[in-house]
């Protein structure tokens, strides 16, 4: 990792002099190497969050990195490989000294953090001001388990596209209802809605006619962590079951358990949420616990 320029050390020496936060506190540059740089990423284990949660880039971001006095995040699921070469995009600076952190996030300002070393590649850090604990676990780039990413959060990876659209159905299973839907859709704006299209497939996404608005869920399954149940709920009596496995991160693998029919769908139009998550086209969204029920598994 580069070493901190001292024209950046500086600048945060001078701005935390008109800061009320900072105005009685003398920042001195540590001369040892911290131990947040000594890897690429850092997975925000969002879940195990404890405290009030009110920094909203923290909210935003599945992945931070700290680098030479840049700090880059990842705020998408899809492309997390490869924006950025893989560190994000840049979001502030940053500036170390010895067990803290001094974040300055282009869009929230200031944020001091208390730094604590939990085991060779996790750490604690602390924001006194909010009483909030976030812990990240570290890696390397060419280590990074994208699997657990994805698996981990993948409501998140279903709303990355304005439009998921359905390109192969298999010859396995009877006819059935779901053959016919050529589009899902889920938004970040109404969390556990989906919805579905049976307009024809090639239809521009300005021209898709939504048939049906309805609520979701995802669930576990035990002893497995590469696959999920995902139900689609039409109304009341009409629920769709299916295992839901990840082929990419823009593609997902859907097996209807009913009729054994293996559909796959890939997203397009992908929703890039930037420093303070907005787009043009969608409202901003953060990052919530996710609880989800865990089933045996359906199909064998």
């Amino acid at each position: 990792m580069k070493v901190l320029k001292i024209s950046v050390a500086f600048f945060f020496l001078f701005t935390s002099c008109i800061v009320d936060e900072y105005e009685d506190q003398y920042i001195e540059e540590s001369t040892q190497a911290s131990f947040i740089e000594e890897y690429d990423l850092w997975y925000l284990d969002y879940h195990t969050t404890i405290g009030s949660d009110q920094i909203r880039f923290m909210k935003l971001a599945f992945t931070l990195s700290f680098n030479g006095g840049v700090m880059y995040a990842n705020n998408n699921i899809s492309g997390i490989g490869f924006q950025g070469d893989g560190y994000g995009v840049r979001v502030g600076d940053y500036l170390l000294n010895r067990d803290r952190l001094m974040a300055n996030h282009e869009l929230d300002g200031f944020k001091d953090f208390e730094i604590k070393q939990i085991s060779d590649n996790e750490i604690e850090m602390y924001h006194r001001g909010t009483d909030t604990s976030y812990f990240l676990i570290g890696y390397n780039i060419v280590e990074f388990d994208y699997d657990k990413l994805f698996y981990e959060n993948i409501e998140y990876l279903l709303q990355d596209f304005e439009i998921w659209k359905q390109y192969y159905i298999s010859n396995e299973g009877p006819v059935n209802e779901f053959d016919y839907e050529n589009f899902l859709s889920f938004t970040s704006e109404k969390n556990n809605t989906f919805y579905s299209s049976k307009s024809r497939i090639g239809t521009d996404i300005d021209f898709v006619f939504w048939d049906y608005e309805g609520s979701y869920r995802i669930q576990d399954v035990i002893g497995f962590d590469d696959l999920k149940v995902l139900t689609l709920s039409y109304d009341s009596a009409n629920d769709e079951i299916f295992e839901l496995t990840v082929v990419n991160d823009a593609i997902v693998e859907l097996f209807h358990v009913s009729s054994e029919t293996i559909y796959r769908f890939e997203g397009d139009y992908f929703i890039q949420y930037l420093k303070d998550g907005k787009n043009k086209n969608r409202i901003g969204r953060k990052r919530t616990k996710i609880k989800r029920e865990k089933i045996n598994k359906i199909s064998y």
